[in-house]
Protein backbone atom coordinates (compact mmCIF):
# COMPACT_ATOMS: atom_id res chain seq x y z
CA UNK A 1 0.00 0.00 0.00
CA UNK A 2 1.36 3.65 -0.88
CA UNK A 3 1.94 6.12 2.02
CA UNK A 4 -0.46 8.91 2.23
CA UNK A 5 2.26 11.38 2.21
CA UNK A 6 3.16 9.42 -1.47
CA UNK A 7 -0.09 9.97 -2.63
CA UNK A 8 -0.01 13.37 -1.50
CA UNK A 9 3.84 14.01 -3.40
CA UNK A 10 2.22 12.55 -6.62
CA UNK A 11 -1.32 14.28 -6.80
CA UNK A 12 1.20 17.46 -6.22
CA UNK A 13 3.26 16.65 -9.20
CA UNK A 14 0.22 15.69 -11.17
CA UNK A 15 -1.15 19.47 -10.20
CA UNK A 16 2.13 21.28 -11.29
CA UNK A 17 2.73 19.61 -14.47
CA UNK A 18 -1.27 20.47 -15.24
CA UNK A 19 0.05 24.47 -14.26
CA UNK A 20 3.19 24.64 -15.87
CA UNK A 21 1.88 24.96 -19.25
CA UNK A 22 -0.58 28.01 -18.90
CA UNK A 23 1.44 30.06 -15.52
CA UNK A 24 4.42 29.26 -18.47
CA UNK A 25 2.09 30.97 -20.76
CA UNK A 26 1.56 34.44 -18.62
CA UNK A 27 5.42 34.60 -17.66
CA UNK A 28 6.34 34.58 -21.33
CA UNK A 29 3.62 37.03 -22.09
CA UNK A 30 4.53 39.07 -19.50
CA UNK A 31 7.78 39.76 -20.60
CA UNK A 32 6.52 40.36 -24.07
CA UNK A 33 4.21 42.70 -23.00
CA UNK A 34 7.11 44.89 -21.43
CA UNK A 35 8.84 44.96 -24.11
CA UNK A 36 6.35 45.46 -27.13
CA UNK A 37 5.45 48.90 -27.71
CA UNK A 38 3.45 48.19 -31.16
CA UNK A 39 -0.27 48.56 -30.08
CA UNK A 40 -1.61 45.85 -31.91
CA UNK A 41 0.65 43.55 -30.32
CA UNK A 42 -0.15 44.45 -27.36
CA UNK A 43 -3.37 43.65 -27.22
CA UNK A 44 -2.69 40.81 -28.29
CA UNK A 45 -0.52 40.30 -25.28
CA UNK A 46 -3.30 41.02 -23.18
CA UNK A 47 -5.62 38.71 -24.84
CA UNK A 48 -3.34 35.91 -24.35
CA UNK A 49 -2.41 36.70 -20.89
CA UNK A 50 -6.38 36.63 -20.08
CA UNK A 51 -6.73 33.56 -21.70
CA UNK A 52 -3.72 31.87 -19.76
CA UNK A 53 -4.91 33.62 -16.68
CA UNK A 54 -8.23 31.34 -17.36
CA UNK A 55 -7.11 28.52 -18.08
CA UNK A 56 -5.25 28.51 -14.79
CA UNK A 57 -7.79 29.59 -12.64
CA UNK A 58 -10.24 26.88 -14.05
CA UNK A 59 -7.68 24.20 -13.46
CA UNK A 60 -7.09 25.66 -9.59
CA UNK A 61 -10.94 25.35 -8.96
CA UNK A 62 -10.98 21.81 -10.22
CA UNK A 63 -7.87 21.09 -8.19
CA UNK A 64 -9.48 22.44 -5.54
CA UNK A 65 -12.94 20.18 -5.88
CA UNK A 66 -11.47 17.14 -7.00
CA UNK A 67 -7.94 16.44 -5.00
CA UNK A 68 -8.49 19.28 -1.63
CA UNK A 69 -10.78 19.54 0.94
CA UNK A 70 -13.17 21.71 -0.99
CA UNK A 71 -13.60 23.56 2.74
CA UNK A 72 -16.33 26.67 2.35
CA UNK A 73 -19.25 24.23 1.00
CA UNK A 74 -20.05 21.68 4.30
CA UNK A 75 -21.03 18.17 3.51
CA UNK A 76 -22.25 18.75 0.08
CA UNK A 77 -21.43 20.49 -2.55
CA UNK A 78 -23.86 21.82 -5.17
CA UNK A 79 -23.70 20.39 -8.46
CA UNK A 80 -23.57 23.67 -10.32
CA UNK A 81 -20.21 24.12 -9.26
CA UNK A 82 -18.88 20.84 -10.47
CA UNK A 83 -20.73 21.32 -13.81
CA UNK A 84 -18.63 24.74 -13.93
CA UNK A 85 -15.25 23.27 -13.38
CA UNK A 86 -15.73 20.43 -15.70
CA UNK A 87 -17.30 22.87 -18.42
CA UNK A 88 -14.51 25.26 -17.88
CA UNK A 89 -11.71 22.33 -18.68
CA UNK A 90 -13.89 22.20 -21.84
CA UNK A 91 -14.69 25.26 -22.81
CA UNK A 92 -11.32 25.87 -25.30
CA UNK A 93 -12.21 22.20 -27.10
CA UNK A 94 -15.27 22.79 -29.27
CA UNK A 95 -14.76 19.21 -30.76
CA UNK A 96 -16.40 17.80 -27.20
CA UNK A 97 -19.91 18.23 -26.41
CA UNK A 98 -20.92 17.58 -22.81
CA UNK A 99 -24.55 16.29 -21.50
CA UNK A 100 -25.36 16.38 -18.04
CA UNK A 101 -28.33 14.20 -16.29
CA UNK A 102 -28.33 14.83 -12.79
CA UNK A 103 -31.14 15.74 -10.77
CA UNK A 104 -30.33 16.31 -7.62
CA UNK A 105 -29.04 20.29 -6.32
CA UNK A 106 -25.98 18.71 -4.73
CA UNK A 107 -23.97 15.54 -3.50
CA UNK A 108 -21.73 14.70 -0.96
CA UNK A 109 -17.97 15.57 -0.62
CA UNK A 110 -16.90 12.05 -1.73
CA UNK A 111 -18.96 11.85 -4.46
CA UNK A 112 -18.21 15.00 -6.13
CA UNK A 113 -14.53 14.14 -5.73
CA UNK A 114 -15.17 10.84 -7.72
CA UNK A 115 -17.33 12.44 -9.76
CA UNK A 116 -14.95 15.09 -11.39
CA UNK A 117 -12.01 12.75 -11.78
CA UNK A 118 -14.02 10.08 -13.58
CA UNK A 119 -15.01 12.60 -15.73
CA UNK A 120 -11.77 14.59 -16.40
CA UNK A 121 -10.74 10.88 -17.36
CA UNK A 122 -13.39 10.52 -19.63
CA UNK A 123 -12.77 14.13 -20.93
CA UNK A 124 -9.04 13.37 -21.48
CA UNK A 125 -9.71 10.51 -23.38
CA UNK A 126 -11.75 12.25 -26.42
CA UNK A 127 -8.51 13.29 -28.55
CA UNK A 128 -10.55 13.86 -31.57
CA UNK A 129 -13.80 15.06 -29.94
CA UNK A 130 -17.36 13.39 -29.31
CA UNK A 131 -19.39 13.51 -26.92
CA UNK A 132 -19.07 13.07 -23.23
CA UNK A 133 -22.66 12.12 -20.87
CA UNK A 134 -22.04 12.64 -17.17
CA UNK A 135 -24.90 11.79 -14.58
CA UNK A 136 -25.33 10.47 -10.97
CA UNK A 137 -28.34 9.77 -8.94
CA UNK A 138 -28.70 8.83 -5.35
CA UNK A 139 -30.58 5.44 -5.03
CA UNK A 140 -31.59 3.03 -2.34
CA UNK A 141 -28.55 4.63 0.51
CA UNK A 142 -25.61 4.93 -2.34
CA UNK A 143 -24.49 7.60 -4.72
CA UNK A 144 -24.26 5.88 -8.05
CA UNK A 145 -22.16 7.89 -11.28
CA UNK A 146 -21.54 7.52 -14.57
CA UNK A 147 -19.02 8.91 -16.92
CA UNK A 148 -19.23 7.94 -20.48
CA UNK A 149 -16.96 9.70 -23.32
CA UNK A 150 -17.81 8.51 -27.19
CA UNK A 151 -15.61 9.83 -30.23
CA UNK A 152 -13.89 8.37 -33.32
CA UNK A 153 -10.95 7.44 -31.25
CA UNK A 154 -10.84 6.89 -27.49
CA UNK A 155 -7.15 7.05 -25.84
CA UNK A 156 -7.04 5.20 -22.56
CA UNK A 157 -4.07 3.60 -20.38
CA UNK A 158 -5.66 0.72 -19.35
CA UNK A 159 -3.55 1.51 -16.39
CA UNK A 160 -5.53 4.23 -15.19
CA UNK A 161 -8.32 1.66 -15.32
CA UNK A 162 -6.41 -1.06 -13.08
CA UNK A 163 -5.81 2.07 -10.51
CA UNK A 164 -9.55 2.70 -10.54
CA UNK A 165 -9.95 -1.04 -9.40
CA UNK A 166 -7.02 -1.06 -6.98
CA UNK A 167 -5.31 -3.70 -8.90
CA UNK A 168 -1.80 -1.44 -9.23
CA UNK A 169 1.16 -2.63 -7.05
CA UNK A 170 2.79 0.90 -5.22
CA UNK A 171 5.33 0.70 -7.94
CA UNK A 172 3.41 1.27 -10.52
CA UNK A 173 1.47 4.00 -8.81
CA UNK A 174 2.82 7.56 -10.44
CA UNK A 175 1.88 11.19 -10.99
CA UNK A 176 -0.31 9.53 -13.71
CA UNK A 177 -2.59 7.32 -12.34
CA UNK A 178 -2.43 9.22 -8.75
CA UNK A 179 -5.90 10.00 -9.28
CA UNK A 180 -7.24 7.14 -10.33
CA UNK A 181 -5.84 5.36 -6.97
CA UNK A 182 -7.10 8.48 -5.25
CA UNK A 183 -10.89 8.02 -5.58
CA UNK A 184 -10.60 3.93 -5.50
CA UNK A 185 -8.96 4.10 -2.11
CA UNK A 186 -11.79 6.90 -1.29
CA UNK A 187 -14.37 4.42 -2.73
CA UNK A 188 -12.95 1.44 -0.77
CA UNK A 189 -13.57 3.72 2.43
CA UNK A 190 -17.44 3.85 2.15
CA UNK A 191 -17.67 0.43 0.77
CA UNK A 192 -18.01 0.83 -2.68
CA UNK A 193 -16.30 0.36 -6.21
CA UNK A 194 -15.47 1.71 -9.61
CA UNK A 195 -15.21 -0.22 -12.65
CA UNK A 196 -14.69 0.76 -16.84
CA UNK A 197 -15.47 -0.59 -19.40
CA UNK A 198 -13.36 0.08 -23.07
CA UNK A 199 -15.04 -0.99 -26.55
CA UNK A 200 -17.39 0.31 -29.38
CA UNK A 201 -16.29 3.83 -29.67
CA UNK A 202 -16.81 3.70 -26.06
CA UNK A 203 -15.22 4.56 -22.59
CA UNK A 204 -17.46 3.74 -19.76
CA UNK A 205 -16.36 4.92 -16.12
CA UNK A 206 -18.56 3.91 -12.74
CA UNK A 207 -18.85 4.28 -9.10
CA UNK A 208 -21.64 3.41 -6.58
CA UNK A 209 -21.01 4.50 -3.12
CA UNK A 210 -22.69 3.84 -0.25
CA UNK A 211 -23.31 7.11 2.02
CA UNK A 212 -23.83 6.99 5.78
CA UNK A 213 -27.62 8.20 6.20
CA UNK A 214 -25.97 11.85 7.16
CA UNK A 215 -24.21 12.17 4.49
CA UNK A 216 -26.79 11.36 1.60
CA UNK A 217 -29.44 13.64 2.80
Amino acid sequence: MISQTDLAAMLCSRLCHDMLSPVGALANGLELLADEQDPEMRARCMELLEQSARISADKLKFFRLAFGAAGGFGEAIPIDEAKAVINALAADNKRVEIHWAIPEPSLPKPAVKVLLNLAQIALDSLVRGGTLDIGAERREGAVEIVARARGDRIAFDETIGRALQGDLAPAEITSRTAAAHMIAVLAEEFEGGLQYKLGDGALVLGAVLPMPEGMIG
